[in-house]
């Protein structure tokens, strides 16, 4: 089985670029983008069509409710689950998507956390309903660890205390002594390089689409089925609909404000590309599928 991955700047043209290679090398695709994971999110996420995901089996999109919590932990199941698919069923794989944060983690890896019996499982889940009161003792026992995480974030507390009870370790020292081991090895990485001008050019054609297609009733959907406290409610697209939907800005505005900071988020993309991955292949959109399949026809040559 060859694997590769297809990373960029939201609007860059990876999934389609993917789904072209996916038809060439008998591949199935894996989405790593934080929003693609949720049902029901679709314009807002500009998923692949329904004809598309069926033509070519996509993993790591409608798996979740909005109301559903996903973290780098639940990827990282996924990714060993879809590899051992794709052995089975004798499939190249395409890791493709703008979190690249989840495909540095498979490069990375992540520390284990010790063992969780049932026991300490609901002491902890007793003492988790004194949240302040938890994020105080983690923050007297590892203050380098828990400066960074939020009073109110119950689910990386709750870790925490997971591992401090179960290790009677710190934190911080728990994972000094159990560094991670990757996941991954031997990735070929294909960034699409493309310059700012055209990439909010690209942008804004895509969003003046969005709100043509129905993504303001989407977002009336999503609210009314799931409030707007579920985490995935907060992202852009769907956060400046609703404040359409409050009056304070104009159905004008609120495109001009999704264009904005859809283009901001593309800078941060960029510079987490450029600065977390050391072996990768830049190049435009029109020259990266040639490129990677002659990678792909000389690995295979080789196996």
């Amino acid at each position: 089985m060859i694997k590769l991955a297809i990373i960029g700047p939201t609007a860059s043209g990876k999934s389609d670029l993917a789904i072209k290679i996916a038809r060439k090398i008998n591949a199935y695709i894996l989405s790593i983008d934080s929003l693609s994971i949720y049902k029901e999110i679709d314009i807002v996420s500009a998923k692949p069509s329904s004809d598309e995901l069926q033509e070519i089996k996509h993993f790591g999109i409608n798996l979740l409710n909005p109301d559903e919590y996903f973290s780098v932990d639940i990827f990282i199941n996924l990714y060993k689950e879809v590899v051992s698919t794709c052995q089975k069923e004798q499939k190249n794989l395409i890791i493709v998507g703008g979190t690249s944060f989840y495909l540095k983690t498979l490069i990375s890896g992540l520390s284990n956390i010790p063992e969780i019996t049932k026991e300490i499982s609901l002491h902890v889940e007793k003492k988790l309903k004194d949240l302040q009161g938890c994020w105080e003792l983690l923050f007297e026992q590892d203050s380098e660890y828990m400066k960074n995480i939020s009073v109110n974030d119950k689910y990386r507390i709750e870790k925490a205390l997971l591992i401090y009870e179960a290790s009677k370790l710190a934190p911080t020292e728990w994972f000094r002594q159990n560094p991670p081991k990757p996941i991954i090895e031997n990735l070929a990485i294909y960034n699409i390089d493309v310059p700012r001008e055209v990439l909010r050019e690209r942008i804004k054609k895509r969003t003046l689409n969005m709100a043509e297609s129905g993504l303001i009733d989407e977002v009336c959907r999503l609210e009314q089925r799931y409030t707007r406290l579920p985490h995935s409610m907060n992202s852009i697209g769907i956060v400046e609909v609703l404040e359409y939907l409050d009056g304070k800005v104009t159905k004008e505005q609120m495109i001009e404000n999704i264009s904005t900071h859809t283009a901001q988020l593309a800078k941060r993309q960029q510079t987490f590309n450029r600065t977390q991955f050391g072996d990768v292949i830049s190049a435009p959109l029109e020259d990266l599928e040639e490129m990677i399949l002659d990678f792909f026809h000389n690995s295979y040559s080789l196996t």
